[in-house]
């Protein structure tokens, strides 16, 4: 009996804090800023998971073949820094032959000149990511809303596990204090430090502003094509229904959220 009575009364207690905790939040809600700097950007693109579709067509077409201003776009944009040492460099967007981008897809009868193009090639922002369960800080994680792989590089303890964990090489580690590397600052954008690892974002602080990614912004063939890959009506799901294409290594499981025409 005084066990029953007990419970009763924990129970009771639980429904009187909810009851006055709902006001609350509710008071809470009724006065979020719907103007100013820390209101919501009513432009920001939403989707329930990003994805990127590159045609390689259109990017080695005559003329086009060793352009660079995807990346010179992107690393302008991030203030990647130019360390000029292949073991320090640090990288969000670059290329790689095909025999690297995508082992075990190579054949001994594909066309040479085919082997050596090079492949834009940059974090996959995997629906399965292995460096979000390897990283011990929590300092990269999966957003729920849409998807991308993130970085918070306050959290992030340079153990380079989630290195180690990406099977795709998409991640840099500064060797160096990257600031002095950087020849033109964007301030609107965060430095990094000596210690840390860094990797493409998805430019997910161009989307909250309702901006398309600063690689795809810049491509001037239209190779690199942005949008929610769970919308039917998105562009990347009229090309993905329409193309054949690949992804880099399928086989392991992470679900890679960027695809090839070839």
């Amino acid at each position: 009996m005084e066990g029953s009575r007990r419970s009763f009364l924990k129970l009771a207690g639980i429904c009187a804090l909810g009851v006055g905790v709902k006001p609350a939040v509710d008071a809470i809600s009724a006065t979020a800023p719907t103007t100013g700097p820390y209101a919501p950007n009513k432009t920001a693109l939403h989707g329930k998971q990003w994805a990127m579709v590159v045609d390689m067509k259109k990017c080695w077409e005559k003329g086009k073949e060793g352009c660079k201003d995807c990346f010179l776009a992107c690393h302008k944009t991030h203030n990647v820094p130019e360390i000029g040492n292949v073991k320090e460099e640090i990288k969000w967007i670059w290329t790689e032959a095909f025999p690297h981008a995508f082992p075990n897809m190579e054949s001994h009868y594909m066309s040479e000149a085919f082997l050596h193009k090079p492949f834009v090639v940059l974090c996959n922002h995997c629906t399965n990511p292995a460096c979000v369960r390897v990283c011990p800080t929590q300092a990269t994680w999966k957003r729920p809303e849409d998807g991308i792989v993130m970085m918070d590089y306050h959290r992030c303890i340079g153990c380079r596990y989630c290195m180690a964990g990406c099977p795709y090489g998409a991640r840099s580690f500064n060797f160096k204090e990257p600031r002095p590397f950087v020849k033109e600052v964007n301030l609107s954008f965060p430095s990094r430090e000596r210690g840390v690892v860094e990797k493409c974002n998805f430019c997910e602080e161009r989307l909250a502003v309702g901006q398309p990614p600063a690689c795809v912004a810049a491509c001037r063939v239209g190779a690199l094509v942005f949008g929610d890959i769970e919308d039917p009506k998105s562009e990347v799901r009229k090309l993905l229904a329409t193309s054949f294409t690949i992804r880099r290594k399928p086989e392991l499981g992470t679900q890679p959220n960027v695809y090839y025409i070839v």
